[in-house]
């Protein structure tokens, strides 16, 4: 497998750009790419000049008359060999995400299995692209619809999943027909990198898919091209509004995926074991660092609460932190060490509110090298708290307590986010009112992740999404492509007809 390192003779090797098939690094401005589990610096990250950006965009414009001319086919085809090579390659992969991210082996694992289910979905292109016909819409005329690319498309993607979030993005736009500029994290780019080079493997033509590196200026930079068609963004909420609207004044098509605070419900009659081992995975695995992270428990009256934290703070006292790369860790660092601090300053203020701190990991933080914190759990957590309101992005849950299950409903109803949510219990009849009344954009049942599977599509409500369409599933080929609508018809040879001024009907 080819190494993402553009630059290994020099002390410190460069991660690059991919544009038009060629590996790139700029002469300006770098990064640095720490190892989170040792605060070591491992290698750095090239930043994209203005140049490269304007290179990338330009290598992707230059291939797609071409690739909008390859039969769907065709392209569903260099898919089925992209996902058989990002099988093949799936170990290299995980140890460089583990590396630059933190997480565990097997989470990483996890992650490229989730991209790989995605890859399988644009394998469908000929299916998924095929468009409606009707015959004698009229007397003697046809309509159909036909789904045609944007052109030139853009991605930015964060560092919690820095292979399953471009994965949502780039197969179905490009088997759509469209070309593609990657812009990943600054902070764990290499993995995007080495699959971006499988798509070479694969038989990809050059310039189909380009990847460039950098911060802000980048991505300002791929938003003012004119000939950057739609923009995918996942992030933060503030960023996330920024950049839909920059892009929307820029009159692009945009989708902006931000935060979350995702709760569950625990409920009177809930299977209290199994809902104590699916929180523990949903707060706390990959550190918290995920968007549809359980942050936190609302627990349907005091006895269920009780109970709950009980049972909860001695499992989360027994959970192992350490190096990604050991085996038998649960959680590993945090990607950074300002967020690290961050985390550290949520707990803080958690205590300094009032919340009754039941499991303390703050101590890691300075008791080892790397970006360590342990898992927290808070209890009695109130609505107006900072840890309440924000998104900690850590490993830290919160339980609230409330009185009924309307009373959850309306808390959760009243928060700014409206990502994910699930709840737990045995009451059907409890699990659909709660279903029906959440505004929510994600809702499991005694599923505390409920992330929808490739073929349906990914997308929270309220402040957690900026844009009309969902990502990944049946709302990525929408998103990806324009709907024509052609009417035909065909008058008999030799008749001369007469003009009509009235609106035609369909007689």
């Amino acid at each position: 497998m080819a190494d993402p390192l553009a630059n290994k003779s020099q002390a410190t090797p460069i991660v690059g750009h991919l544009i038009g098939g060629d590996r790139f690094v700029d002469a300006g401005d770098s990064a640095p790419i720490f190892n989170p589990a040792t605060g070591e610096e491992t290698r750095r990250v090239a930043f994209a000049e203005a140049a490269t950006v304007e290179r990338a965009v330009s290598a992707a414009a230059d291939a797609l008359p071409a690739w909008r001319a390859t039969t769907p086919l065709a392209r569903a085809r260099i898919m089925f060999r992209f996902k058989d090579l990002v099988e093949r390659n799936a170990d290299a992969i995980a140890a460089v995400v583990t590396e630059e991210h933190g997480k565990v082996l097997d989470d990483a694992h996890g992650e490229i299995k989730r991209g790989i289910e995605n890859i399988e979905y644009a394998c469908g292109a000929p299916e998924l692209l095929k468009g409606e016909h009707s015959r004698n819409v009229g007397t003697g005329v046809d309509s159909w619809s036909e789904r045609q690319s944007l052109g030139v498309v853009a991605g930015i993607t964060p560092s919690n999943f820095p292979v399953m979030v471009p994965l949502w993005m780039y197969p179905i736009a490009l088997v759509c027909g469209n070309t593609f500029v990657l812009k990943p994290s600054e902070r764990d780019p290499s993995a995007a990198v080495l699959i971006g080079e499988l798509l070479s493997d694969a038989g990809l033509p050059n310039g189909v898919f380009n990847l460039i590196n950098g911060d802000k200026s980048a991505v300002d930079a791929l938003i003012a091209d004119d000939r950057v068609q739609a923009v995918s963004f996942v992030g933060s909420t503030g960023v996330a509004q920024a950049v839909h609207q920059g892009a929307s004044r820029a009159g692009k098509r945009v989708q902006a995926l931000g935060s979350a605070k995702n709760h569950a419900v625990v409920m009177p009659d809930a299977d209290l074991d199994n809902a104590v081992s699916a929180l523990l995975g949903a707060a706390y695995g990959s550190c918290g660092e995920r968007c549809m992270a359980i942050s936190v428990v609302v627990t349907v009256g005091d006895e269920t609460g009780d109970a709950l934290v009980a049972a909860l703070a001695e499992r989360v006292r027994g959970l192992n932190v350490g190096a990604g790369t050991e085996s038998g860790n649960d959680l590993g660092p945090l990607i950074t060490e300002p967020h690290r601090d961050r985390v550290v300053g949520f707990i803080d203020d958690g205590v300094d509110a009032g919340a009754d701190l039941v499991v303390d990991g703050r101590s890691l933080a300075t008791d080892r090298d790397g970006y360590f914190v342990g898992p927290s759990l808070f209890d009695r957590v109130s609505p107006e708290m900072r840890i309440y309101k924000e998104e900690i992005f850590g490993p830290v849950l919160c339980v609230v307590r409330a009185d009924s299950l309307d009373a959850a409903i309306e808390l959760i109803n009243a928060h700014e986010y409206g990502n994910g949510t699930c709840i737990f219990t045995r009451d059907g009849a409890a699990a659909r009112a709660f279903s029906d009344a959440i505004q929510i954009g994600m809702v499991g049942v005694n599923v505390p992740l409920p992330v929808p599977v490739a073929y349906y599509s990914f997308g929270g409500w309220k402040r957690s999404l900026f844009g009309d369409l969902h990502i990944y599933g049946p709302d990525a080929v929408r998103f990806y492509t324009r709907q024509k609508v052609i009417t035909q018809r065909w008058p008999s040879s030799g008749v001369i007809e007469k003009a009509k001024f009235a609106f035609p009907g369909s007689d």
